[in-house]
């Protein structure tokens, strides 16, 4: 079952998005295991390869403050299907969630689509494979 509550406030972080270019707010929310809740809103640049999206400002909000334990992920925005998280964003969420945890992604419609960080990018590159 979706965690609604962390679904709105992903749904609120949306809302202070800043998207001037694409107009295509969206919005985060991140749960770590000592129940710590970390939004996050995508913020575009000029210069488009400097955006940062939802997923990666809560990713890095939660870092920054030594959070590192990850239990479940909500991502929201206006689309017709559940929002999917860009590659670039897949990549940074295998490095911190587990395999198995949930992430809920969702549109403005209430369509929720519950996947585990595994299905979302499968045979990941991860610190293991920086091993000699």
């Amino acid at each position: 079952m979706a965690n609604k509550d962390l679904i709105d406030l992903a749904r609120k972080a949306r809302d202070k998005a800043y998207v001037p270019y694409s107009k295509f707010p969206v919005g985060a929310a991140l749960k770590s295991k000592s129940g710590n809740i970390y939004t996050g809103c995508n913020i575009e640049n000029a210069s488009y390869p400097l955006t940062c999206c939802a997923e990666r400002v809560a990713i890095f909000k939660a870092i920054s403050v030594g959070e590192t334990d990850f239990l479940e992920m909500a991502v929201i925005a206006d689309t017709n299907r559940p929002v999917p998280p860009c590659g670039a964003c897949r990549q940074v969420m295998s490095e911190f969630f587990h395999s198995s945890m949930p992430i809920y992604l969702s549109n403005l419609n209430d369509k929720i689509k519950i996947v585990i960080m595994e299905e979302l990018l499968p045979f990941s590159f991860q610190p293991v494979d920086l091993e000699n």
